[in-house]
Parts: structure tokens; sequence; C-alpha cells
């Protein structure tokens, strides 16, 4: 079975847990963290992907991470996972469920890549427009690229408003490649 559909048939049964205990948001919260946490610790990420450290350490560094930090559902809910030898995992099933949850509440994750970081104006007006857009709720992430020479870029909902200028150039020198008055012989 490849890793997406284990990441999201897990996260399917815990947004289901969830849903039955009306808890889906604290969930979300619980699993964005162990989603950063699995995300900032490459070593994390090498000790549940090992084979030979045994399951019930790799539960008992779980329980130590998140024990006081997580609802108990949620910490049940690892700790199967691990018990399931599904550890290396973690990080995925928490995006799945993060996806899971944004679609439950209508929201639309929006990616904005700029030269420079943006003000709260420009981050308020970007939003305004995915969300006049999509008619969704918005939740954007935006990050900076010093490789852009300027301009932006803009994804959501599978769909991408390219401004860098660094495009803009590309497409003007294909437009000059375009000859259209040599003679055509």
């Amino acid at each position: 079975m490849n890793s997406y559909r284990i990441n999201t048939n897990y996260a399917k049964a815990l947004f289901m847990l969830a849903s039955e205990q009306a808890d889906i948001d604290r969930v979300a919260e619980d699993m964005r963290m162990v989603g950063d946490v699995c995300a900032e610790n490459r070593e994390l990420g090498v000790f549940f992907a090992n084979p030979t450290i045994r399951q019930d350490k790799k539960g008992a560094v779980v329980r130590e991470l998140f024990g006081g930090r997580v609802s108990e559902a949620t910490l049940v809910f690892l700790l199967f996972v691990v018990r399931k030898n599904r550890s290396v995992n973690l990080r995925g099933i928490s995006e799945a469920y993060l996806g899971l949850h944004r679609e439950a509440r209508g929201i639309v994750l929006s990616d904005l890549v700029t030269h420079q970081p943006i003000d709260d104006t420009a981050r308020r007006m970007v939003t305004e427009m995915v969300a006049g857009y999509t008619g969704k709720e918005v939740e954007l992430h935006d990050r900076t690229d010093a490789r852009m020479l300027g301009g932006f870029k803009l994804e959501f909902e599978h769909k991408m408003y390219d401004a860098r200028i660094r495009t803009k150039i590309r497409k003007l020198r294909n437009e000059f490649a375009k000859n259209d008055y040599e003679s055509k012989l």
C-alpha cells in the first residue's frame, strides 16, 4: 500500500473518531502541532523510520512529546499508529487530516510566494481576493523566496496565478523569438 493511501485512510479514521466526539477542531490543532514537530525534527523522522527500534520505545517518545499537549483521543490515535508500525507516516497523516478538516469547514488553502515579506494590508487584500473568487474562508500561507526577482506567485485549489518578473521576462523572450516579419520560405 502506498504512503498516500495509508495517510489518507488513517486520517479518515481519525476524522470519523473526532466527528463522533464533536472535536474535529481540537484534533486539527493537535495534528497541526504533530505535523510541525515531525517537519522540524529530521532526527525524529529518522527515529520513526528505523525498523530496529521497538514499538514501545517509539510509543514512549510519542507520549513524551505529545502527552500533555494533545487531547486524549489524539494521543490514543498516535499510539495506535505507532503500534501498527506506521509511525513514519505521522507527518503525512497529519497533513491528510488537515486537508479533511479544511474541506469539512469550507476552508481553502492558499500559498503566496514573494521576494520580500508582505505587510498585513497586502495579506488581507490577497485573502479577500481569494475568498471572493472561491466563496470560501481562506487559510493563507505566505513565504519568501530570495531567488525571485520580484512579483509574486499565488496558488489555491489547484490554480496558480504567476505574476513573477522571471515569468514575464520568459514570455517576452518567447514573443521576441517569433519573428512574424521574417520571410517564411
